[in-house]
């Protein structure tokens, strides 16, 4: 029988919390899922500790590639009609899938759809600020700045995802804010007002924590998005207005660092955001491309 969700997690390096995550799943109170896990090459034994559960779960083991590339493998392999992603070290609630699968049943023109969630830091439970706060409904200019969508509380069509080609694997980090950003041009965000994730953070191998400087991925996103003809005039004057402000204070840090081509290259792109034309939106997409990889072997 084909399961209505498929549930993906991409996972390196994070035995223990990776072992809780999946309890988590295994508890939901609606079984009508495939569990998917993509070991992104850990090497802490992750692999051989999957094999001896005993669950039904489908292990695939890949070159580490980052959780961009994980997911996108999952995806090609996944059969059901939707997709959920879980981060391997968050946690879901026993009614998470039940509650959003009837929500997106009850919701069919929804394409994508959120729970709200409770944050832990270091053991403790903190208070989103304000700006994090989740909501429903076109939230794509309120997106430039802030990621108001959380990967695991996530349910989305997989068609959607296959159509927009899903994360782009340049993207080290920042790969959940670009995948959304090109999502909520078309589409409204659909959010489920209950708690139903647990989001932990504060753990030393969290990307905030291991990849500097990430607004430099969210810059190449907001470039790429000049170059979609989809956006309104009113989205594209907000997104050149971020990407101006975001290539600014980037180019500020390089200068710092000494790194004064790359600097120049992000001034001369926040100076001529308003103007750029296709032919010059895609050479600026291909440098920053370029700068991107420069960096990931630099860091």
């Amino acid at each position: 029988m084909t399961p209505e969700v498929s549930v993906i997690i991409p996972t390196y390096n994070r035995r223990a919390m990776l072992l809780e995550a999946i309890d988590s799943v295994f508890a939901q109170s609606n079984q009508s899922f495939e569990l998917i896990v993509i070991d992104d090459g850990s090497i802490d034994g992750t692999a051989e500790r999957l094999t001896r559960l005993g669950k039904p779960i489908r292990i695939e083991r890949i070159e580490h590639g980052g959780p961009a590339a994980a997911r996108n493998r999952a995806v090609a392999i996944a059969r059901a009609p939707l997709i959920a992603f879980l981060d391997s070290d968050d946690l879901w609630s026993p009614t998470k899938l039940e509650r959003q699968l009837a929500f997106m049943r009850a919701n069919p023109g929804c394409a994508i759809s959120q729970t709200n969630e409770i944050w832990i830091r270091n053991g403790r439970r903190v208070n989103p600020g304000l700006r994090h706060r989740k909501r429903a409904g076109d939230i794509f200019i309120d997106s430039l700045r802030t990621c108001l969508i959380s990967m695991s509380a996530t349910m989305m069509r997989a068609d959607l995802f296959r159509s927009l080609t899903g994360f782009d694997e340049i993207m080290r980090a920042a790969e959940d804010y670009d995948l959304w950003l090109r999502i909520l041009i078309d589409h409204e965000a659909g959010l489920l007002d209950e708690p139903l994730v647990t989001r932990r953070g504060g753990h030393a191998d969290q990307t905030s924590a291991t990849t500097p400087a990430i607004d430099r991925f969210r810059i190449l996103t907001l470039t790429k998005l000049l170059a979609d003809d989809r956006l309104s005039p009113e989205r594209r004057t907000a997104v050149v207005e971020v990407l101006a402000e975001k290539c600014r204070i980037y180019a500020g840090g390089l200068m710092r660092r000494g790194r004064i081509d790359q600097a120049h290259l992000f001034e001369r792109v926040a100076y001529q955001a308003q103007n750029l034309r296709a032919a010059e939106i895609g050479g600026a997409i291909k440098s920053i491309r370029s700068a991107l990889d420069e960096s990931s072997h630099e860091c």
